[in-house]
């Protein structure tokens, strides 16, 4: 028997979250300790997730490291984990960020740290959970459990108007978690019905034959909630909102890792669960994600508040995502699940360096700063260098995902990737006026003369994030090489359960050469 190393990934954070209760004494003495406990237990984890990566067989689709236990064996409720490709780098994504939303937040979370830190401990065991979960039961727990640590997140150590964001955030992904609760319910009775017992595995529920009519209402309901969760538009208005009044560590996680849970979801469960419902709406998916593209850079391009700027941006970037995924081929899907990383190191590096002007500055006003590269060179240099990634530019992460989506909308259609495409311009208009007027020009305002440049824990903060950029632009195939077998059965599935129409569009043409060769255009 091997070892559990999901179920690891799991329990980890939650018994560093427990050590954590044992901490006692007042604020000013434990918090260094908690902190301590905290960083390191999200280190453990991360090397584990790097564990994960190693072990794993990057040439084989199926799910690995499975396991399988009964749980409420009377409703075929299973625990039941696994990853593949698609869901493994989601994995060292989360491991990743978590210790670097904590070193974030070091000097800027100063009241009841200890609970913020179980917090931070128990919301990355929920995103695993997330994750690895195979059963649609265990994955709604970890779903809706994930929910509760973000709301005291930005509830507790928000800003000013912190708690109306976090009722906001709470209320607009409860309303689609409630729908889809029931499609989960319906497919499991749908599973009765056929075979005269209940399930909630997503392999058995993969092969269940659904009438257009369950397919549709199951598909509304899936599609809803993990829309409001990407956000796409026009779901999107819980997430500035979210964004600003949440502190650091909050902002990091919910960019970086929370939002990827609805494209997530749509690639796992709500396209190869509802094949014709999926095609039938694909369209209308890709058409409100060119929007999202469009208006949220435009609505980003206005901003004011530099944190503002950037939680629009997400929503301008995610729609590519979005895009990536309704144009169900290989290109599309592989360019979208690439994005969802790439969005999560470089929007993730973009809020720790936001988080690091507030906290010298107490503000994120843009026109309160100016001239910053006078007096903190290797700062800016950073800052630079995240924006560029950002922004696409060849060389850094955020090219190759968005080049392979484009490629694979072209090939699906060809006006919608031209309309999209135009988000790529936008996103470099609003991103590099922003970081013209903060960083270049006179010192405006004496506060910016002599503020200091990066600490040792910043340094520790934004090194790895520009490493992982440069690394994902220059050496895409070592992300793409686990991604692309997963997401060949992936949609070898969904074009069998799909009407013909997709299969025309994909069929005729002849073998190409994989994603890991340049150049391919499979």
């Amino acid at each position: 028997m091997h070892f559990p190393i999901l179920t690891s990934l799991v329990a980890l954070p939650v018994a560093g979250a427990i050590l954590l209760l044992l901490v006692n004494g007042d604020e000013k003495k434990s918090a260094p300790l908690a902190r301590n406990i905290a960083l390191v237990v999200s280190l453990l984890v991360f090397a584990e997730t790097l564990l994960l990566w190693s072990q794993f067989n990057v040439a084989s689709g199926e799910f690995q490291f499975v396991e399988r236990h009964a749980w409420i064996p009377a409703f075929g409720i299973e625990y039941f984990v696994g990853v593949d490709g698609i869901s493994l780098l989601l994995l060292v994504l989360t491991g990743f960020l978590t210790p670097l939303a904590l070193l974030g937040s070091w000097e800027s979370v100063q009241k009841k740290t200890k609970a913020f830190c179980i917090v931070v401990l128990l919301l990355e065991s929920a995103m695993m959970g997330v994750f690895i979960s195979l059963d649609l039961f265990l994955f709604y727990v970890f779903w809706d459990a994930m929910l509760v640590p973000m709301y005291f997140l930005v509830g507790i150590w928000g800003y000013e108007r912190r708690i109306y964001a976090a009722i906001k955030f709470m209320l607009y992904t409860m309303a689609g978690s409630v729908l889809m609760l029931v499609a989960i319910l319906g497919l499991a009775y749908a599973h009765y019905s056929a075979h005269g017992v209940y399930s909630f595995d997503v392999l058995k529920l993969y092969q269940l034959e659904l009438t257009p009519h369950q397919q549709l209402w199951s598909f509304l309901a899936f599609a809803l909630a993990f829309a409001i969760k990407v956000p796409l538009f026009p779901f999107h208005t819980w997430l500035p909102d979210a964004h600003v009044e949440a502190p650091t560590a909050g902002s990091v996680i919910l960019a970086g890792v929370m939002l990827k849970m609805g494209t997530y979801g749509l690639v796992r469960f709500a396209f190869p669960l509802f094949p014709q419902a999926a095609m039938f709406f694909a369209p209308a998916l890709a058409i409100l994600a060119v929007i999202g593209i469009i208006y949220g850079a435009l609505v980003a391009m206005v901003q004011p508040d530099m944190k503002k700027l950037v939680a629009y941006s997400s929503v301008s970037h995610l729609g590519f995502v979005v895009l990536g995924i309704a144009a169900m081929n290989t290109q599309g899907v592989s360019g979208a699940v690439y994005q969802m990383l790439s969005h999560g190191i470089s929007t993730g590096g973009l809020f720790l360096i936001v988080g690091m002007l507030s906290d010298r500055r107490h503000t994120r006003l843009i026109s309160e700063f100016g001239g910053l590269k006078k007096g903190m060179p290797h700062l800016v240099a950073a800052f630079l260098i995240v924006t560029l990634a950002s922004i696409g530019l060849p060389g850094l992460n955020g090219f190759v995902g968005e080049f392979l989506i484009l490629l694979g909308a072209f090939r699906w259609d060809p006006r919608l990737a031209a309309f999209a495409a135009t988000g790529v311009i936008l996103s470099a208009t609003y991103m590099l006026w922003m970081f013209q007027r903060v960083n270049y020009g006179p010192v405006t305002n004496e506060k910016n003369a002599n503020l200091p440049d990066l600490k040792p824990r910043e340094w520790a903060v934004i090194v790895p994030i520009i490493a992982v950029s440069i690394l994902m632009g220059v050496l895409p195939n070592l992300f793409l090489r686990p991604i692309e077998p997963a997401v060949e059965r992936m949609l070898t599935h969904f074009h069998q359960g799909a009407p013909t129409r997709i299969q025309a569009d994909v069929s005729p043409q002849p073998p190409a050469p994989s994603l890991r060769n340049a150049g391919s255009t499979r």
